[in-house]
């Protein structure tokens, strides 16, 4: 008896957990395979070969974190699965960025990125990227506009 009610609990657990959606990514550990870590932000931007320009707060990984601050990455080419070109990189808290001529983003935290320079139009969920490329950037062409919201989700 004890045996069934045992494995009653546990097909309910199995079925839950089966059944629940998730934005989790489990083979990097991350919400998505184009929402890094701060950390890993910071290494992207010491490495990359893309010339890059700092828009709003410079990041730095010394400074107190904020569930309110996003650095969102984007750039104008995409070589195969390497995002670069011209890149900006945005630090702050929630606005509209017109990014005309995007091809790939990366960001701390989720973000909208829309058809329209004015943050309308079709916009999709950066944490529902359906063509993640390597180093933690979003496939993400025809991109006129990216929305930075103050909160995760």
């Amino acid at each position: 008896m004890q045996l069934s009610a045992f494995l009653s609990v546990l097909a309910v657990f199995a079925a839950t957990g089966a059944a629940t959606p998730t934005l989790r990514d489990a083979s990097v550990g991350r919400a998505s395979a184009s929402i890094i870590s701060e950390v890993e932000m910071a290494h992207w931007l010491a490495t990359t070969d893309a010339e890059l320009i700092f828009v709003g707060q410079r990041p730095n990984p010394l400074s107190a974190r904020s569930a309110q601050i996003t650095t969102v990455t984007y750039c104008d080419r995409q070589v195969g699965t390497i995002c670069g070109g011209t890149c900006t990189v945005y630090t702050g808290g929630a606005t509209c960025l017109s990014t005309p001529g995007t091809a790939c983003i990366s960001a701390t935290r989720n973000v909208d990125f829309c058809s329209s320079t004015d943050c309308s139009g079709t916009c999709n969920a950066l944490a529902l990227c359906r063509s993640p490329m390597g180093s933690g950037f979003c496939s993400t062409p025809d991109t006129q506009s990216i929305i930075v919201r103050s909160t995760f989700f």
